[in-house]
Parts: C-alpha cells; structure tokens; sequence
C-alpha cells in the first residue's frame, strides 16, 4: 500500500519578484581530460595515436596495439618520432625470407554508412611501396573494409584515405600492415622497414571532432557556458596544445595518469563552444605555470594578428580574436593533491600577481578566483586579490563522508543525506556569504561555482563502483539547482562535474568502460562501448536549462519535515521539507514555472496557490520518476529513468517519492 502525505501546501506570492535576474551560467557544464572523458567525447577511432602508452603486454609495441605478423622473424621496437614529432613511432623490421605479412591492430568498434577518414605519418625502406589498411568483424571473421595505399618513401610523409563500413561491428580490429610476399630482397641495412608515427581514425560525420552522438546529446542540455580545466590544468602548458595536431609534443597527464590528449586544445575547444553557442571559460596553469604564461594565453585568444601571440592564432587558421571573457586563477590549489599547491596567504599573493597580468593582456576580461569551502581561505584571498577579482569559485562535492556517514548507516539514512544538496550547498555559501557583505570593497564579488556534484564517497553500497547515476542522485541535483536560483543574487555561474564520462559523475555517459554500471569498470563489459546515454541527472540539468525562466518567485512550502542524523560536523540538517520548490517567472510574465523536487520515500499530495497571478487549471508538467531510487541508466538499459511530459489539471497534484517534477502555468495577462 502507498502512503500518500497529504496537506502540502506550496504558495507562489507573485508580488514577491526578485530585482535580479537568474543567470543563465547557473546552467553550464564542465570539460576536463581525466580518466576516459576524451575517449568518450571525442569522435576519434583509435586510442594512443602516437605510440606513447608503456608498453604492457607485447614487446615492442604501444599500449592497445599488438602485432599482426605469420611470420618467423618480424621484430618490433618503439624508435624516435618523425620530424616535428615527439614521443616515439611504432618500427616494424620483416625478415625477406619470411614472405609474411606484418602489422599492428588495436580492436574498435566501428557504425555502419559512415565514412571514416585514416591519416598516417609513415615511411618505409625503399623497396616497400604500399600499405594495407583493413578492418575485420572479429566474431564473424570477415573482412568489413579495406584499402591499399601508395607509401610515400624513404623519408616522413602523411598518407590519407577514406573507408566506408556498411554495418555496425563492436567488436572489430583496424589492421595496418605490409604484405611481404611479393617483396625479394636482401637482408641488408634498410629493408624490410616500415615505421608509423600519429594514425587516426576520424568519422566523416563527427561535429567539431566530438561523437555526432555526443554532440547531439550536448546540444540537447543547452549549455550556457563550458569551463576548460581541471586538476589537470595546474601542470598544462597550453602551447602545447594549439597549431597542428602532428606537431603538438605529447605531454604527460601528471594529475590523472597516462597521456593528455592533445587533440582537444584552446582551438578545439573554442570551436565546440562557438557550434554550441556556449560562452567558454578558461581556467589557466596556477600552479606550474607563471603570469606571463597565462597573459600570453590570454593574448592568444582576445589578442588581434598584430600581437604576437594573436598572430599564433592567425597562423593556426583563426584570424579573428575569440574574446573568451571569463578566466579562472588556477584550480584547487588550497588541495594536496594538485601540481603547485600552496597555502591562502600563498595563493593570494600568486592570484594577485596572476591578475595583474591577466588584466594587463586584456583589461575587459573577467577573472575568477581559486575559492575554498572553507571560508578562512576565501578571506585571505580576498584580502590579497579582492580588487582584481568578479566570482570567488567554489566546489562542491557533496557525500556521505561530509555528513559522517559510514557503512553502518541505513540505506534511508543515506538517500536523507543525499539529497540534503541544497542545505549543504547552503551552509557552504552562507559562511563566505558574510565576508563579502561585510567588506564594501567585496561587495562585487559573486559566486563561480566551478564544479559540483553527488560524490557518494565514502562508497558503501557497490564496493568502488560508480553510483552517481542513480534517480536519487537526480533529484539531490534538482534540490541542488533550486538552492543555486534561490541564491541567484549572488550565485552567477555553475557547472556540473562531468560532462562525458570522466569522473564518475559525468551526466552523459558513452560505452561500458566506466560507465557500465550494471556491471562496473572490469570483469562486466557487455559489447555496448558505442552506447551514449543521459543519466537521471542529464535530464534534470536538461529541463532546467530549457526551461524560459528570468525571475525567482517567492514562494511559501508548509510539508512534513526530515532530519538527518550529522557526525562531527557543525551543520545542522534538522526539520527539512520533503518538498524542495522553486517558482520562476518568464521575461515576458506569461509563463510561471515551478521546480519542485520529492526527498520523500512516499508520494506526496500538493495543493499549489498561485497568489498575484491569473492561471487557468490546464498545466503542462515535466516528471523524472522511477520505481526505485536507486534506478539507474546503463549500457544494457538506457532508457530506464527517462522524463515524460503530460497535460495535467491543478492546483491539486500527486508527486510521486523520489522524482522531480517541472510544472508550467499559463499565466493569464
């Protein structure tokens, strides 16, 4: 039997308008190269292009390739790159009297009626003058595609062509090799040679070198703004990163591990953000980096041809300045775990100094400082940089472990403190709340909440695995994104941790690699690392940022109340309403749009008042519900937890326990 809690009341007073306006950057999202985000975003083929993983299994030869050869004698050995490259390329040397064909192969997944475009760098000894570049079903051993190209020689040249797959194959293997057989020659210096450096795989149908998949499911969430950075950022050199893919040096990805990709820099990124209509931020290197570094980066993407740095830009095929706007001053760097970590007092000296730089390179940009949860921190940088500063950035990670929860918690418990967000949200603002107000040379100063998300750490219900995509999670985002326009005077940017894939709370997942969580990272993978999917959260950040709201409603929620059970913290999560709700009026005043999120496990019955406003009882509603809380999204079931929209009658509604709901009124001028 379902216990329905009744008598709620949520009064909308629409003679209590904010002066403010919701910023539009509530709505933004978050790009990092950590983990297997790249993989999952970017549409190319091929992983470690350039032969610079360690080798692991086969002597000789990079990370996920391994040899194709029948015969005897074909050696392998990483060498030195081609000319302009760094890093190592890939030799294989074959012995004449094998006659054997010699290779490497790395296994994809491949989608039918597209066209894929291969590019090499390559050369050979000089008797050897094509090359075979194929691809296999392996499950049904035969050949889906291939083509023979002209070798360019002796000396380094690109080799293109172009494959066209007629079906889907998850379980294929790209091939490159020679094919001996018709090749005599003396065993004697330089023959029997072929070296590769930089292959790629790119299908023709890729946006802006993203997935057409995953660009689609981007666009689908209208974000506002995208921030480039991350704890990877505090080590990267962002010339690295711009000017042609061959020639960019491979660089060591010294937060996460393994190698950065280079194939998404300043330019990539940029272009993404101009297909997306999205507003970039750049968060620059704080923490290896110097001032001068990051004015000249400045310099690059708002400075004109005339300028040094602006004429880099022009060179690498873009004329005309980016004039990206919002720089962050580093990442974390109040924690241990990032490349240059130093204290507040540290810090705020070094912001300081980062700004005036910043500032010198290009005086309309605006800059947004390296903020703490602890407020302490924030007002030491600010004492240092406060003048040079419009946005402190805070991130918020919000977890069992920063509610003292453990795994001797109750499952209820747990959902409580999940989706107790927006009150965490709400005592982490508050303590920095009264710094800024308190000091008119502050008063200026908004929040950049760079980074925010469900974090479950410690993780007590699936043994390691990701569970940042259950529906509980979705409506602890929603609760969460309530507080932000209910905070709206002062919180001006937010953007969601992750976008695709990467950390374990990416919102759009891609393949079963991380984000499989029916069966988790290894041993589990189901065949689907082609599959892109929205996770309960991707559908709460999509609404909202759809939805046609400039001005937060006062509103009035008398519900049953929860408490949740805190250890060793100073937060007081006493006497919550079940309802968290927002109401937001359009520019035009014609459409009142209510957000309201059930932190119960029980159906709610909700009578709403609409005080001010003439509306008519027919409203369209938008409901993210689930039998379980703990529902999820995943490569096996995708459509598990997805939105559905309805007409429906008031002001009498039921929300149903742990979902989210998104009701528009007509409001009658």
């Amino acid at each position: 039997m379902i216990t329905i809690f009744k008598n709620t009341v949520i009064k909308v007073n629409g003679a209590k308008k904010a002066d403010n306006e919701i910023s539009p950057y509530i709505f933004s999202h978050f790009i990092e190269d950590i983990r297997d985000f790249m993989d999952g975003m970017l549409a190319y083929v091929l992983k470690d292009m350039d032969f610079e993983e360690e080798d692991m299994c086969h002597r000789g030869v990079s990370g996920p390739w391994y040899p194709v050869t029948n015969g005897k004698n074909t050696k392998y050995a990483l060498e030195p790159a081609a000319y302009l490259h760094s890093g190592n390329s890939q030799k294989i040397s074959m012995v004449s009297d094998d006659c054997a064909y010699s290779g490497i192969a790395q296994r994809i997944s491949v989608k039918g009626n597209v066209e894929y475009i291969i590019k090499m760098y390559a050369r050979s000894s000089p008797e050897l003058d094509n090359i075979n570049i194929e691809i296999f079903d392996c499950e049904e051993n035969k050949r889906l595609a291939g083509t023979v190209v002209e070798l360019p020689g002796h000396d380094w040249q690109e080799c293109e062509c172009r494959l066209e797959i007629s079906e889907d194959c998850g379980n294929a293997e790209f091939r490159v090799g020679v094919d001996s057989e018709k090749y005599p020659w003396r065993d004697s210096v330089s023959t029997g040679m072929l070296w590769i450096d930089h292959i790629s795989m790119l299908p023709a149908d890729n946006v802006a070198y993203v997935k057409k998949e995953v660009y689609e499911y981007i666009e689908a969430l209208n974000p506002r703004m995208l921030r480039f950075g991350g704890n990877v950022i505090s080590a990267y050199h962002w010339k690295y990163g711009v000017g042609p893919f061959y020639q960019r040096p491979n660089m060591y990805n010294e937060a996460w591990g393994g190698m950065s990709n280079k194939y998404f820099g300043t330019d990539e990124f940029i272009e993404l953000c101009r297909k997306l209509d999205s507003e970039p931020m750049i968060c620059i290197n704080a923490g290896s980096g110097t001032p001068e570094e990051a004015a000249q980066w400045i310099e690059y993407c708002n400075g004109d041809s005339s300028t040094p740095m602006g004429a880099l830009r022009a060179r690498n095929g873009h004329v005309e300045p980016y004039n990206v706007q919002y720089w962050q001053v580093g990442n974390e760097i109040f924690g241990e775990w990032q490349v240059g970590h130093c204290n507040a007092e540290e810090y705020g000296k070094r912001c300081a100094e980062f700004s005036r730089a910043m500032k010198k390179a290009d005086p309309g940009i605006l800059l947004i400082g390296c903020g703490d949860v602890v407020p302490e921190w924030n007002g030491t940088l600010l004492e240092s940089a406060g003048e040079y500063l419009d946005f402190v950035a805070i991130h918020i990670y919000h977890g069992y472990g920063r509610l003292g929860m453990d795994k001797g918690s109750s499952d209820e418990e747990k959902f409580k403190a999940i989706v107790s967000f927006p009150e965490v949200t709400r005592h982490i603002l508050g303590a920095t709340d009264q710094i800024i107000k308190n000091n008119p040379g502050y008063r200026h100063i908004k929040y950049a909440i760079t980074e925010y998300n469900t974090m479950y750490l410690p993780n007590t219900v699936r043994k390691g695995l990701p569970d940042e995509h259950t529906l509980e999670a979705g409506v602890a985002v929603a609760a969460n994104l309530n507080e932000f326009i209910r905070n709206s005077g002062m919180v001006a940017i937010t953007n969601f941790s992750d976008l695709v894939n990467g950390w374990t709370g990416g919102c759009i997942r891609v393949g079963d690699s991380c984000s499989d969580q029916s069966k988790g990272r290894v041993p589990g993978w189901s065949g689907k690392d082609t599959v892109v999917y929205g996770t309960p959260a991707y559908y709460i950040l999509q609404i909202y940022a759809k939805k046609d709201i400039a001005y937060m409603v006062d509103t009035d929620i008398n519900c049953e109340k929860y408490s949740v059970e805190v250890k060793d913290n100073n937060m007081d999560l006493k006497d919550l309403p079940v309802i968290d709700s927002v109401a937001c009026l359009n520019r035009a005043g014609n459409i009142l749009t209510l957000f309201a999120a059930n932190r119960s496990l029980e159906d709610v019955e909700v009578h709403i008042e609409l005080e001010g406003f003439n509306s008519g009882k027919e409203v369209e509603m938008w409901e993210l519900t689930g039998e379980h809380y703990r529902d999820i999204n995943h490569a096996l079931d995708t459509g598990r937890i997805k939105p559905k929209t309805s007409k429906a009658e008031g002001p009498h509604f039921v929300l149903k326990a742990h979902s989210v709901y998104a009701i528009d009124f007509k409001i009658l001028l």
